[in-house]
């Protein structure tokens, strides 16, 4: 069941991920005449809607994930919203929808950010997660764009992803009967269509009981793409000192803000930060030969989440000691300290948002 936030009040007990909603929720429309229009903030309630309405029958649905949160001196700061806005408009662009001006994705931000930031408790492990979406509200059936959309900026108070234990090691399965994306296809761009068909993976995951699933290409099925809906990085150790490794963008594996922030991070730490394709057996012989003694996940969501398992039909294996390494624990933390303004910004990474009032 759902929860609606309300003022944290003593005894506060931590969310989960994705269902203590706070009460607003910023709204725009589209129209072919009208191009965007009404934009306001009001009470997050249930939506009417058509049953022929083209999004729920032709997936013309695009959403966001980006996070709030408190700062050292009690303001709130939300982590790189302009990535995300322009994240939002190619995703847009692709499934031939209106594009949103990156100031209008801001201004929704800075609005329901404002209007909830005081439900957020003064815990570095809790933050504000915003969920902009977009759908076709046109009731046609016709197979063809539609001529109406619909904008919603919603948020939750969240907590770990995977639960508490933010350290805890998760353990993956490699998908060997499915693919995420393919060549050509929507891999890049983050739309719902995206998202359904990779349940079924992710329930065979839990059958051999792992937490999460890692993708391989789905031409060549060797290379490694993506774990769950995160990026992944690989730590190898060589003669020259350490490698920060994270697969190229093919145009089949979403461009992750994370990933792109652990780049720079990286680089800052004084790692040689590379993006490269790593197959799946090279990352087996690598982890045993002692080469990769690192792997982790990163994402909005997962913040970075170490891996310690693997699971394979052609043998398993754990990745070094099977807990989370000091390169994955150091990066963990700075992203956490410029998150939460406790280390030098690289670069306008924090829009600061005051209260209403």
């Amino acid at each position: 069941m759902t929860q609606q936030m309300t003022e944290p009040a003593p005894g506060f007990t931590r969310p989960g991920h994705g269902d203590a909603f706070t009460p607003h929720v910023v709204t725009m429309t589209w129209t072919e005449d009208g191009g965007w229009h009404d934009r306001g903030i009001g009470p997050l309630e249930a939506i009417p809607m058509h049953p022929a309405m083209i999004g729920l029958h032709y997936a013309q649905v695009i959403f966001e994930g980006l996070k709030a949160h408190r700062q050292a001196d009690g303001s709130v700061a939300v982590f790189r919203p302009d990535r995300n806005a322009l994240r939002f408009r190619r995703s847009a662009r692709r499934l031939a929808m209106p594009e949103l001006p990156e100031a209008a994705f801001l201004e929704a931000v800075d609005a329901i950010v404002a209007a909830d930031q005081h439900l957020l408790p003064d815990d570095p492990a809790l933050s504000l997660y915003l969920r902009p979406l977009m759908f076709a509200t046109e009731p046609n059936l016709m197979l063809r764009p539609s001529r109406e959309y619909r904008f919603l900026m919603m948020a939750f108070v969240a907590g770990g992803f995977f639960g508490d234990d933010v350290l805890a090691p998760v353990s993956v399965l490699i998908s060997r009967e499915h693919s995420r994306a393919m060549p050509g296809g929507t891999g890049d761009v983050k739309c719902a269509a995206n998202y359904g068909p990779t349940f079924a993976a992710q329930r065979l995951a839990q059958e051999a009981g792992c937490q999460q699933v890692v993708w391989l290409d789905s031409v060549e099925h060797r290379w490694v793409e993506e774990m769950g809906g995160m990026n992944l990085f690989f730590v190898r150790e060589t003669p020259a000192g350490t490698q920060l490794v994270t697969p190229e963008l093919t145009g089949t594996l979403l461009p992750g803000v994370t990933r792109e922030s652990l780049l720079v991070l990286g680089k800052q730490l004084g790692y040689d930060v590379r993006e490269e394709r790593v197959t799946v057996d090279g990352w087996r012989a690598e982890c045993r030969s002692g080469r990769i003694t690192e792997v982790f996940a990163c994402g909005t969501a997962a913040v970075v989440t170490a891996v310690g398992q693997v699971r394979d039909r052609d043998g398993d294996w754990t990745v070094g000691d099977g807990t989370p390494g000091p390169v994955t624990r150091r990066l963990r933390r700075l992203l956490i300290d410029v998150q939460h303004g406790e280390s030098p910004d690289p670069g306008g990474w924090l829009r600061r948002v005051p209260p209403i009032g």
